[in-house]
Parts: structure tokens; C-alpha cells; sequence
């Protein structure tokens, strides 16, 4: 068999927000803010639930677990962006996007189990107040 003229693909081009240097340092500022932001509060949501015994039931495990993922969740895209702002070579690789893809898509997935759980405990608690505790029990969480 003959082997044709093909081209193999091994990165791909990031464009950006605005090709204006001036508009560079204010949104890298304003990305790195929000950033830092939603990471201090996540992580500060999930060190709160770890050191306070009393918020350690079925609500807030769904809460820090939320939290942790929310975090990952912006810590999968965020970076590469931020680095981009200030670099001249604006490629990714196909492997090192695939790896973002797949990791965005796992925190995505993972975020919409966790809500649909959240919302069956809410139910449970407000529907059923008297299984809750037979329903929620401490063997189905640990």
C-alpha cells in the first residue's frame, strides 16, 4: 500500500482574549485575582469543615467534597491561560490538551454527581425528616 502525503497534528495554537498589549497586565491581573480568590475560598471552606467536629455530617462532606473539586476544576484551565498572557509561543500540545480536556471534564462530571446527591439529601432531610438519619446513616458514608 502507498503511503500519501499526510500531515500529523501535534499542537495546537491558544488564541487569546486581545491581541493589544495594553489590555496584557489588566486582564492577566484581574484572571489572576479572581483566581486566587475561588482558591482561597474553597480551600478555606474545606480546612473549616476538616477542623470543626460539628460540621462533620452527610451536608458539609457534600460541601468540602464540592469545594475540592470546584478548586481543581480551576486549577485545570487557569494556569496554562495565566501563562499565556505574557508568553510569545502560544501552543499546547495535543497531549498536555487532551490531559486539560479530560481533566475538565472529569471535574465537570464529577461536580454534577455531587450536586445531584447534595439535592437527594436536601430531600431526604426535608421530605422524609424521620428516615433521615436511617437513610443518611454513617456505614453509607464511610
Amino acid at each position: 500500500m502507498e503511503k500519501g502525503n499526510t500531515t500529523l497534528l501535534t499542537e495546537f495554537v491558544l488564541t487569546g482574549l486581545t491581541y493589544q498589549p495594553e489590555w496584557q497586565i489588566p486582564l492577566f491581573l484581574l484572571f489572576l485575582i479572581i483566581y486566587l480568590i475561588t482558591l482561597m475560598g474553597n480551600l478555606g471552606l474545606i480546612a473549616l469543615i476538616c477542623n470543626d467536629p460539628h460540621l462533620h455530617i452527610p451536608m458539609y462532606l457534600f460541601l468540602g467534597n464540592l469545594a475540592f473539586v470546584d478548586a481543581w476544576l480551576s486549577s485545570t484551565v487557569t494556569p496554562k491561560m495565566l501563562v499565556n498572557f505574557f508568553t510569545k509561543n502560544k501552543m499546547i500540545s495535543f497531549t498536555e490538551c487532551q490531559v486539560q480536556f479530560f481533566s475538565f471534564a472529569i471535574c465537570v462530571t464529577t461536580e454534577c454527581f455531587l450536586l445531584s446527591t447534595m439535592a437527594y439529601d436536601r430531600y431526604v432531610a426535608i421530605c422524609k425528616p424521620l428516615l433521615y438519619p436511617v437513610i443518611m446513616n454513617n456505614r453509607l458514608w464511610c
